[in-house]
């Protein structure tokens, strides 16, 4: 019995992957982003629940979600629990639905295993140069980049999100590299730009972890949506 630790999930998701969603949040995460709105599930916590209980708990929902939506795995970084992961997937295809895996692509590997039921990868681009990535997410790009040639080796649909931060991720200079690095990812059916937020910082008070970015400016919605216009027309 393959047993996980999740944080919660959303039983009617909307803005996770196509149509309606049931969106399963794992715990833990390498990566420590200094936007990252979600720190509670950085570690691992206790194992929780098996991956029938889980894919009990889904099916539930099934007569929603299983005409254009399906279940997305996010988190946290699903790819930190594997076996758990794959074993719910394969449950899950057997019942029809359809995959989507939001993800860094910073995990500890059985990435073809794990693709071979995903149709979908919502993959977040911390930075696109190598720098920019370690200051960031205090990681290298390394492990991503080997998730990333292993999904575009299986040919595997992509959706990309861009977190957009003042004077970090949002000059011409940063579009450009980024226009660059998104050339290599095959298959991209859709870009989305995120205006970075403070939603979420109380949180690190209450966990006691100090906020890298209390000092960093907001990014204007609309000014995010122009960038867009132009990335895209570049």
């Amino acid at each position: 019995m393959i047993r996980g630790s999740i944080d919660s999930i959303e039983s009617l998701g909307l803005y996770d992957g196509p149509g309606i969603r049931v969106v399963v949040f794992f715990n833990s995460c390498k990566l420590r982003c200094k936007y990252c709105h979600n720190p509670e599930m950085w570690v691992k916590q206790e194992d929780n629940i098996t991956s029938t209980e889980l894919v009990e708990k889904i099916i539930r929902y099934k007569n929603y979600v299983i005409d254009n939506g399906g279940v997305t795995f996010s988190g946290g970084e699903p790819l930190l629990q594997p076996d758990f992961l794959i074993d719910c997937c394969k449950k899950l295809k057997e019942e029809g639905f359809h995959i989507a895996l939001d993800t860094a692509g910073v995990g500890i590997g059985k990435y073809d295993e794990i693709l071979e039921h995903v149709d979908l990868v919502i993959f977040d681009v911390k930075h696109a140069d190598t720098d920019g990535y370690k200051e960031l997410t205090g990681l290298s790009i390394d492990e991503s980049e080997r998730f990333l040639d292993i999904a575009n080796k299986k040919n595997k649909k992509f959706w990309v999100r861009q977190v957009v931060i003042p004077g970090v991720t949002d000059t011409d200079e940063y579009l450009i590299k980024l226009k660059q690095y998104l050339n290599k990812i095959h298959n991209i059916e859709k870009i989305e730009f995120l205006p970075y937020h403070k939603l979420g910082s109380e949180k690190y008070e209450a966990l006691g972890i100090e906020y890298s970015y209390k000092d960093q400016e907001e990014m204007d919605k609309t000014k995010c949506e122009e960038l867009y216009k132009k990335f895209i027309n570049m």
